[in-house]
């Protein structure tokens, strides 16, 4: 069950955080304004509230873990708000880093 809660932690931070950065982005480079940059800006702060609750204690870890669902879910994100089209190692490489986050993150342990 950690490992499900886990998860879903991880899916709602990248929520808030991809879709932050989006919206920091479409106010500045595609110049829809203030009201979108301060949006990006609280999800991005909703991501900090949701990765506290995540249950390993260690900051650098789980820090880490997320720049890999960070990295996968950002090609997500374009395909299905920007119209990207990920080619092979595009994919190849969000793979790798979802494998990494759940070494970093699942991994046993031995007394940590």
């Amino acid at each position: 069950m950690p490992i499900l809660r886990s998860a879903a932690l991880f899916l709602v931070a990248a929520l808030f955080e991809i879709g932050g950065a989006w919206l920091i982005w479409q106010g500045v480079r595609e110049h829809r304004g203030w009201l979108w940059i301060t949006g990006g800006v609280l999800a991005l702060g909703a991501y900090g509230f949701v990765a506290t609750f995540q249950p390993d204690a260690h900051f650098g870890r789980i820090l880490a873990a997320y720049g890999g669902i960070f990295v996968a879910g950002s090609i997500l994100w374009g395909v299905v708000a920007d119209g990207y089209r990920p080619d092979r190692w595009d994919i190849t490489g969000a793979l790798i880093c979802l494998a990494g986050m759940a070494v970093i993150m699942w991994a046993p342990r031995n007394g940590s």
